[in-house]
């Protein structure tokens, strides 16, 4: 019975692990079919995106570039001629981004 609940106990905590682990952008930078790099407007509601900025912990680096967006990552913004939206929230994001000046991408 003490190995009944160990091997339990271990498959939970193993478990949970993953859970917390998981990213809900895929390995080669897409969300929901959407390639996070690009031309990039801001909205206000219906957002192809919601986003969070962090400090830290985040699902995605992001460097903001003035022109040719091609690694994931790489973020030009735009007023016309998007590739997709964000609106930028402060709680129940879609993904979490972080602004950096270097190595954009996962």
């Amino acid at each position: 019975m003490k190995k009944f609940f160990a091997s339990l106990i271990a498959l939970i905590i193993f478990a949970a692990g993953n859970i917390a682990l998981a990213s809900p952008i895929s390995v080669d930078g897409y969300f929901n079919g959407i390639r996070l790099c690009g031309r990039v407007r801001v909205v206000d509601a219906f957002a192809d995106i919601k986003v969070q900025v962090v400090d830290a912990f985040a699902d995605l680096r992001v460097r903001r570039v003035s022109t040719f967006p091609a690694e994931i990552g790489e973020w030009q913004f735009v007023s016309v001629g998007e590739d997709f939206t964000i609106e930028f929230v402060d709680a129940f994001p879609d993904i979490k981004i972080e602004f950096v000046d270097a190595f954009p991408g996962l």
